[in-house]
């Protein structure tokens, strides 16, 4: 196993740039875990803000919306009444549900409890 700053013997490793470009849009606070709450089926608003603790809903609004134009989940109105709106992956987000497992089992893993806090 190489360390961390070395090269990998056995070929170039993970190149930088992506990974720097998923962290930027994954670590942006609340995205990940809007993702994780997304991956057990179609939620609303209030569902996803009741699940989420913590996060505003100006915020959870924002992000939202920064997943939608990402193309990871999409946005369907319901008719009513009542009126509704539904949130729910998009292919290209499931696609993104094998690697947020990973994180998590290596998180579980491999951080202490509270890390990041």
């Amino acid at each position: 196993m190489a360390r961390a700053g070395t090269a990998r013997a056995n070929g170039p490793g993970i190149p930088a740039a992506p990974l720097a470009q998923a962290f930027r849009f994954l670590g942006k606070r609340w995205n990940a875990v809007v993702l994780a709450h997304l991956s057990s089926g179609p939620a609303g608003f209030r569902e996803l803000s009741r699940a989420i603790g913590g996060i505003s809903d100006s915020v959870l609004s924002d992000r939202l919306s920064d997943l939608v134009e990402a193309g990871l989940i999409a946005r369907t109105v319901v008719e009513g009444p009542p009126l509704a709106v539904r949130y729910q992956l998009t292919d290209r987000g499931l696609a993104l549900l094998p690697a947020l497992e990973a994180i998590c089992r290596w998180a579980a893993e491999h951080l202490p409890s509270g890390a990041g806090r």
